[in-house]
């Protein structure tokens, strides 16, 4: 029988793979953004963020049709990440050139914390207001929040505040209005999502740093009678071209410390009094007040920043469960 030939086992689906330009991402604005907010009708934001504190495990009845588990308990693993409010620090307003947003104008709210200009230059002198802008309504193609967060309160204790933009719901006038209502003020996660939604998580994934290939690509061990090395490939390519093409061959490099997004994660709870664990969640201690608890495992390792989006694939699904317990045991 032919000897199995299975040179490049890893997944090939992200190329090139290299570090992330920083330790956060964004969602960016795309055509599911626009089709998720022109369907909702009322108007609030499409994304939150959280810092990553760690997991355990819930007790609660699987209600799953056709489930061979349906009507008993289970045990499921699941990730808790803190989630402090967002500030709206300012008002992003975009005009529309053929296919492409334009930035037109941008307005900042009044008496903006010192902490911010550890991130970025705040504006000086006069500023425009939103009233300024209500008669030119109609030449505004896109209407968008920039907000801070606060890792004060959470258990990171850094100072450095992130910045990021985030899209809302509903028409440009609905937007305009609840844009102007927020300026300057909190936005709480329960805002945004409800218990039972389905979410895309994106984060930084955890860095490993320069890696051969066995590790990166799943490229199998060579047999002891190859000549000197064994964790390498056995060729770089045919003849012709005689060079390298990029992607095609694996080779070893930079692992992890890269950007990816999970589809569909559901979201089991918003809490808003904190999970003390005895001893503390290892690594991160407690949460203190806000956080979310999402089923399954997410990317990046604790106290990095984790986006999440109302789902694009799944809107207007909700599964919402009731937990009978979550586990508290230390994890020292």
């Amino acid at each position: 029988m032919a000897k199995g030939h299975k040179p490049k086992a890893g997944s090939r689906a992200f190329w090139p793979r290299k570090r992330a330009k920083r330790i956060y991402p964004t969602f960016k604005h795309s055509k599911e953004i626009e089709r998720i907010a022109s369907k909702t009708t009322d108007t609030k934001p499409l994304e939150f963020s959280g810092y990553k504190a760690g997991m355990t495990r819930i007790m609660f009845e699987n209600t799953k049709k056709g489930s061979v588990t349906q009507g008993q308990d289970i045990s499921v693993p699941v990730s808790i990440i803190e989630c402090p409010p967002l500030t709206v620090m300012a008002i992003k307003l975009y005009k529309k050139n053929i296919d492409v947003y334009e930035s037109m104008a941008t307005i900042w709210a009044k008496d903006l914390k010192k902490d911010l200009a550890r991130k970025l230059d705040l504006p000086k002198g006069k500023v425009s207001t939103p009233s300024y802008f209500d008669g030119k309504i109609s030449k505004v193609a896109d209407v968008r929040l920039i907000v801070n967060t606060h890792p004060k309160e959470s258990a990171i204790l850094k100072k450095k505040p992130e910045i990021f933009e985030i899209d809302l719901t509903g028409s440009v006038e609905s937007k305009w209005n609840y844009a102007k209502g927020k300026l300057g003020k909190d936005i709480d996660i329960s805002e945004v999502f409800g218990d039972g939604e389905y979410v895309d998580i994106k984060a930084v994934t955890t860095g490993k740093g320069f890696q051969g290939v066995v590790k990166r690509f799943g490229v199998k061990i060579r047999s002891r009678k190859n000549k000197e090395k064994r964790r390498h490939i056995g060729t770089m390519g045919p003849v012709t071209p005689a060079r390298v093409l990029p992607g095609a061959v694996p080779q070893a490099g930079q692992l992890g410390f890269q950007i990816r997004t999970e589809y569909n994660k559901r979201l089991i709870k918003i809490g808003n009094e904190g999970i003390k664990i005895k001893g503390g969640i290892l690594g991160y201690g407690n949460v203190k007040k806000n956080f979310v608890i999402i089923e399954g495992s997410i990317p990046g390792p604790r106290k990095r920043l984790i986006f999440m989006r109302k789902s694009v694939r799944k809107t207007d699904v909700k599964d919402a469960i009731e937990i009978k317990s979550v586990r508290l045991d230390s994890q020292q």
